[in-house]
């Protein structure tokens, strides 16, 4: 957990400080329940009381948090899924692999997912459902990098800092064997995992990488099975040629 000493939260009052002990603030919010207690903030936070309610007033009338008038706790806001949307809307990567994704769906009977690494975690950015979803769409998945397919690819293909803050974030039994497999995981042409967490899906992943040579992306399929050898290397031919020609587009842009 962070420190921060009076003369540093009194630095922080005012440019890039305001904006870093902003961002923290939003980063609590995104992690634990969905509505938290000023108090709690602090905190977690390390800094004072007065601070913190400060910074989300700014927060809120800016929409980036919302307040709950019952509980008076705090949430992360609306304004995020905006900003989110216009990224995603300029990212030339979606762009790309938007003529294949369907395509590749209704070749691998499952659905198929666009994964980038964000910090620790791995975001879908795109996806399209197939018959395997279930009852339930699982539509906003967050989890760590490590748990899953699209994210040992990314993150073993990551540069070496980005490398280190996964294994220091991961439970100590995944970090343990992501540091004897990061080569084989970084070289591999796709990667199958079925995630510890009951709750997701096994995936076979393979990398979508630039014109430049760059991974920049994880294309992921669900599968039913990760030892049904040939039926994942079926999945992972699928997903190869898409992530390929995507890649082809992209070192054109």
């Amino acid at each position: 957990m962070p420190t921060h000493d009076a003369g540093g939260e009194g630095q922080a009052r005012g440019g890039l400080g305001t904006v870093r002990n902003a961002v923290q603030l939003l980063e609590l919010l995104s992690d634990g329940p969905a509505y938290q207690h000023l108090t709690d903030l602090a905190e977690r936070s390390q800094f004072s009381v007065p601070t913190v309610h400060r910074l989300l007033r700014s927060l809120v009338l800016a929409d980036l948090v919302v307040q709950d008038p019952r509980s008076s706790r705090y949430g992360l806001g609306p304004e995020l899924t905006r900003l989110s949307n216009h990224y995603l809307s300029r990212l030339p990567l979606l762009g790309a692999l938007a003529p294949y994704l369907t395509q590749v769906r209704d070749q691998v009977g499952a659905t198929v997912r666009v994964q980038t690494l964000v910090r620790c975690e791995v975001v879908d950015i795109d996806r399209v459902d197939g018959q395997d979803r279930g009852p339930y769409r699982d539509t906003h998945r967050v989890h760590h990098a490590l748990d899953s397919a699209g994210g040992r690819v990314l993150g073993a293909r990551g540069d070496a800092d980005q490398w280190t803050r996964l294994l220091e974030s991961a439970p100590e039994e995944l970090a343990e064997i992501a540091r004897g497999q990061q080569q084989a995981w970084a070289t591999a042409d796709h990667l199958a995992v079925t995630p510890e967490d009951p709750m997701l899906p096994a995936e076979v992943a393979v990398p979508v990488v630039d014109g430049q040579g760059t991974t920049v992306a994880a294309l992921a399929a669900t599968v039913d099975d990760t030892t049904d050898e040939p039926h994942v290397a079926t999945v992972a031919a699928h997903l190869g040629r898409a992530a390929r020609a995507a890649g082809r587009t992209l070192g054109h842009a």
